[in-house]
């Protein structure tokens, strides 16, 4: 199964939400979206996420994060250790970085979304 962490209202979202579902659809594939503002993923569900993020190169917590958010700025996150930078994403999705795409073990930050073809693999 693909899953991508997505926001309807991003257009670097909706361009890998659009190879991931070509993809899929080519390959039999089942494809999961999360609107991840709606359905927000736990801090256990954001910790794993990290750690598949981890198969394709090193990804810090902070790499995650949206930093030019209100919400960041309004937390002082700037000098924020990892558990509090999972603790405000979990608290304030919008603070999660988009898309993010996992499929087989692996992930990956797709900006720009052609960066999901790294992972998309039959």
């Amino acid at each position: 199964m693909i899953t991508i962490y997505h926001n309807p209202r991003c257009s670097k979202s909706r361009g890998a939400l659009e190879r991931a579902q070509q993809f899929a659809a080519q390959h039999a594939i089942e494809l999961e979206i999360v609107d991840y503002q709606k359905t927000p993923p736990t801090l256990a569900q954001l910790q794993a996420l990290h750690k598949i993020l981890q198969s394709e190169s090193p990804v810090s917590v902070r790499d995650i994060v949206r930093d030019g958010e209100e919400a960041y700025a309004l937390l002082h996150l700037d000098q924020a250790d990892d558990d509090a930078l999972f603790a405000a994403i979990a608290a304030h999705p919008v603070l999660l970085q988009r898309p993010i795409v996992s499929f087989k073990g692996r992930g990956i930050i797709a900006r720009p979304p052609e960066l999901v073809d790294r992972i998309l693999t039959a």
